[in-house]
Protein backbone atom coordinates (compact mmCIF):
# COMPACT_ATOMS: atom_id res chain seq x y z
CA UNK A 1 0.00 0.00 0.00
CA UNK A 2 2.95 2.39 0.71
CA UNK A 3 4.65 1.53 -2.16
CA UNK A 4 0.87 2.00 -4.15
CA UNK A 5 0.31 5.12 -2.84
CA UNK A 6 3.61 6.92 -3.66
CA UNK A 7 3.44 8.57 0.36
CA UNK A 8 7.12 9.13 1.05
CA UNK A 9 8.55 9.30 5.15
CA UNK A 10 7.61 12.86 5.84
CA UNK A 11 4.39 12.87 4.23
CA UNK A 12 1.06 12.33 6.59
CA UNK A 13 0.31 8.88 7.07
CA UNK A 14 -3.10 7.70 9.23
CA UNK A 15 -4.43 4.86 10.49
CA UNK A 16 -7.97 4.03 11.43
CA UNK A 17 -7.02 2.06 14.38
CA UNK A 18 -6.69 -1.54 15.10
CA UNK A 19 -2.98 -1.81 14.07
CA UNK A 20 -2.37 -4.45 17.12
CA UNK A 21 -4.02 -8.64 17.46
CA UNK A 22 -5.23 -8.05 13.65
CA UNK A 23 -2.15 -9.60 11.92
CA UNK A 24 0.88 -11.84 12.71
CA UNK A 25 3.26 -8.91 13.30
CA UNK A 26 1.52 -6.24 15.98
CA UNK A 27 4.90 -4.99 17.11
CA UNK A 28 5.86 -4.36 13.62
CA UNK A 29 3.06 -2.51 12.91
CA UNK A 30 3.92 -0.12 15.54
CA UNK A 31 7.65 0.07 14.80
CA UNK A 32 6.19 1.01 11.04
CA UNK A 33 4.11 3.44 12.56
CA UNK A 34 7.02 5.36 14.24
CA UNK A 35 9.35 4.92 11.69
CA UNK A 36 6.78 6.73 9.22
CA UNK A 37 5.86 9.00 12.14
CA UNK A 38 2.18 7.84 11.16
CA UNK A 39 -0.80 9.11 13.35
CA UNK A 40 -3.45 6.97 13.65
CA UNK A 41 -6.80 6.72 16.13
CA UNK A 42 -7.42 3.75 18.82
CA UNK A 43 -9.28 0.82 17.88
CA UNK A 44 -11.29 -1.69 19.65
CA UNK A 45 -8.58 -4.13 19.67
CA UNK A 46 -6.12 -1.98 20.46
CA UNK A 47 -8.57 -0.71 23.82
CA UNK A 48 -8.67 -4.47 24.86
CA UNK A 49 -4.97 -4.82 24.36
CA UNK A 50 -4.26 -1.72 26.85
CA UNK A 51 -7.51 -3.35 28.74
CA UNK A 52 -5.13 -6.48 29.11
CA UNK A 53 -2.15 -4.67 30.55
CA UNK A 54 -4.14 -2.95 33.17
CA UNK A 55 -6.52 -6.58 33.92
CA UNK A 56 -4.61 -9.41 32.63
CA UNK A 57 -7.16 -11.66 34.11
CA UNK A 58 -10.16 -10.37 31.88
CA UNK A 59 -8.28 -10.91 28.60
CA UNK A 60 -5.97 -13.75 29.03
CA UNK A 61 -5.88 -14.85 25.58
CA UNK A 62 -3.84 -11.59 24.91
CA UNK A 63 -0.94 -12.64 27.11
CA UNK A 64 1.16 -13.67 24.60
CA UNK A 65 0.81 -10.89 22.15
CA UNK A 66 1.35 -8.51 25.07
CA UNK A 67 4.81 -9.98 25.99
CA UNK A 68 6.11 -9.10 22.80
CA UNK A 69 5.64 -5.36 23.58
CA UNK A 70 8.59 -2.79 24.16
CA UNK A 71 7.71 -0.14 26.47
CA UNK A 72 7.71 2.60 23.56
CA UNK A 73 4.84 0.14 22.01
CA UNK A 74 2.89 0.49 25.53
CA UNK A 75 3.12 4.03 25.37
CA UNK A 76 2.66 4.95 21.81
CA UNK A 77 -0.48 2.49 21.94
CA UNK A 78 -1.30 4.83 25.24
CA UNK A 79 -1.18 8.03 23.24
CA UNK A 80 -3.58 7.10 20.37
CA UNK A 81 -6.64 9.56 20.58
CA UNK A 82 -9.84 8.10 19.84
CA UNK A 83 -10.73 10.45 16.44
CA UNK A 84 -8.27 13.00 14.81
CA UNK A 85 -8.44 16.02 12.38
CA UNK A 86 -6.30 15.21 9.14
CA UNK A 87 -6.92 18.59 7.41
CA UNK A 88 -10.27 21.40 7.99
CA UNK A 89 -12.28 18.78 5.74
CA UNK A 90 -11.66 15.16 7.40
CA UNK A 91 -11.37 13.43 10.55
CA UNK A 92 -10.35 9.88 10.99
CA UNK A 93 -12.38 7.49 13.71
CA UNK A 94 -12.08 4.05 14.27
CA UNK A 95 -15.98 2.63 14.06
CA UNK A 96 -17.99 5.76 13.97
CA UNK A 97 -19.90 8.74 15.24
CA UNK A 98 -23.42 9.00 16.44
CA UNK A 99 -25.26 11.14 14.01
CA UNK A 100 -25.71 14.76 15.05
CA UNK A 101 -23.10 14.85 17.86
CA UNK A 102 -19.73 16.83 16.78
CA UNK A 103 -17.00 14.65 16.92
CA UNK A 104 -15.68 16.38 20.49
CA UNK A 105 -18.79 15.87 22.16
CA UNK A 106 -18.90 11.89 20.80
CA UNK A 107 -18.95 8.57 23.41
CA UNK A 108 -15.36 6.96 23.44
CA UNK A 109 -16.64 3.51 23.65
CA UNK A 110 -18.92 4.56 20.51
CA UNK A 111 -16.17 5.63 18.52
CA UNK A 112 -13.96 1.95 18.88
CA UNK A 113 -17.82 -0.11 18.39
CA UNK A 114 -20.15 1.74 16.43
CA UNK A 115 -22.04 0.30 13.47
CA UNK A 116 -25.00 0.72 13.38
CA UNK A 117 -28.73 2.51 14.70
CA UNK A 118 -31.32 0.62 14.94
CA UNK A 119 -34.99 1.08 14.43
CA UNK A 120 -35.47 3.27 17.78
CA UNK A 121 -32.57 5.57 16.72
CA UNK A 122 -29.88 3.77 19.47
CA UNK A 123 -26.46 2.93 18.77
CA UNK A 124 -25.49 -0.13 18.36
CA UNK A 125 -22.41 -2.42 17.85
CA UNK A 126 -24.08 -4.95 15.58
CA UNK A 127 -25.25 -5.11 11.70
CA UNK A 128 -28.83 -5.05 12.26
CA UNK A 129 -30.03 -1.16 11.55
CA UNK A 130 -29.18 1.29 9.54
CA UNK A 131 -25.38 1.96 9.34
CA UNK A 132 -24.80 5.08 10.95
CA UNK A 133 -22.25 6.43 7.52
CA UNK A 134 -25.51 6.92 5.91
CA UNK A 135 -27.04 8.73 8.54
CA UNK A 136 -23.99 11.32 8.86
CA UNK A 137 -24.95 14.52 7.36
CA UNK A 138 -21.08 16.37 7.66
CA UNK A 139 -18.86 18.37 7.67
CA UNK A 140 -16.54 16.75 8.59
CA UNK A 141 -16.19 14.12 6.26
CA UNK A 142 -15.21 10.77 8.36
CA UNK A 143 -13.01 8.19 7.12
CA UNK A 144 -13.05 4.88 9.29
CA UNK A 145 -12.56 1.34 9.67
CA UNK A 146 -14.10 -1.56 12.17
CA UNK A 147 -17.23 -2.18 9.40
CA UNK A 148 -15.34 -5.40 7.62
CA UNK A 149 -18.60 -7.22 7.28
CA UNK A 150 -19.89 -4.22 5.23
CA UNK A 151 -16.81 -3.89 3.20
CA UNK A 152 -15.93 -0.59 1.42
CA UNK A 153 -18.66 2.17 2.30
CA UNK A 154 -19.09 5.21 0.29
CA UNK A 155 -21.72 7.89 1.83
CA UNK A 156 -21.94 11.46 1.16
CA UNK A 157 -20.23 12.23 4.61
CA UNK A 158 -18.63 9.10 5.71
CA UNK A 159 -16.09 6.34 3.99
CA UNK A 160 -15.49 3.31 5.68
CA UNK A 161 -12.15 1.69 4.58
CA UNK A 162 -12.19 -1.60 6.46
CA UNK A 163 -12.29 -4.17 3.47
CA UNK A 164 -11.68 -7.33 5.81
CA UNK A 165 -7.41 -7.76 4.45
CA UNK A 166 -6.88 -9.61 7.62
CA UNK A 167 -9.99 -11.78 6.85
CA UNK A 168 -8.45 -12.33 3.13
CA UNK A 169 -10.25 -9.73 1.41
CA UNK A 170 -8.10 -6.28 0.51
CA UNK A 171 -6.26 -3.42 2.13
CA UNK A 172 -8.30 -0.60 1.40
CA UNK A 173 -6.58 3.55 1.09
CA UNK A 174 -7.19 6.83 0.59
CA UNK A 175 -5.21 9.76 -0.66
CA UNK A 176 -6.04 13.33 0.55
CA UNK A 177 -7.43 15.71 -0.80
CA UNK A 178 -8.52 14.09 -3.56
CA UNK A 179 -9.92 11.41 -2.11
CA UNK A 180 -8.75 8.56 -4.90
CA UNK A 181 -9.19 5.07 -3.17
CA UNK A 182 -6.24 2.86 -3.47
CA UNK A 183 -6.81 -1.45 -2.82
CA UNK A 184 -4.19 -3.86 -2.44
CA UNK A 185 -5.39 -7.62 -2.76
CA UNK A 186 -3.89 -9.54 1.13
CA UNK A 187 -1.57 -11.99 0.51
CA UNK A 188 -3.12 -14.55 3.01
CA UNK A 189 -5.83 -14.78 5.46
CA UNK A 190 -4.82 -13.91 9.33
CA UNK A 191 -8.03 -14.85 10.76
CA UNK A 192 -11.34 -16.92 10.09
CA UNK A 193 -13.98 -14.83 8.56
CA UNK A 194 -16.39 -13.04 10.41
CA UNK A 195 -20.12 -14.03 10.32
Amino acid sequence: MLRLSGLRPGEQLVLVGDMVAKGPDSAGVLRRMREWKARAVRGNHDNHLLRHRREPERFPKLKALAQTFSEEDWQLLESLPMWLRVDEQHVVVHAGFLPGIPPEKQNPEWMMMLRSMDSEGNPTAELDGTPWAALWQGPPHVFFGHDARRKLQLRPWATGLDTGCVYGGTLTGCLLPERKLLQVPAQQRWAPVQT
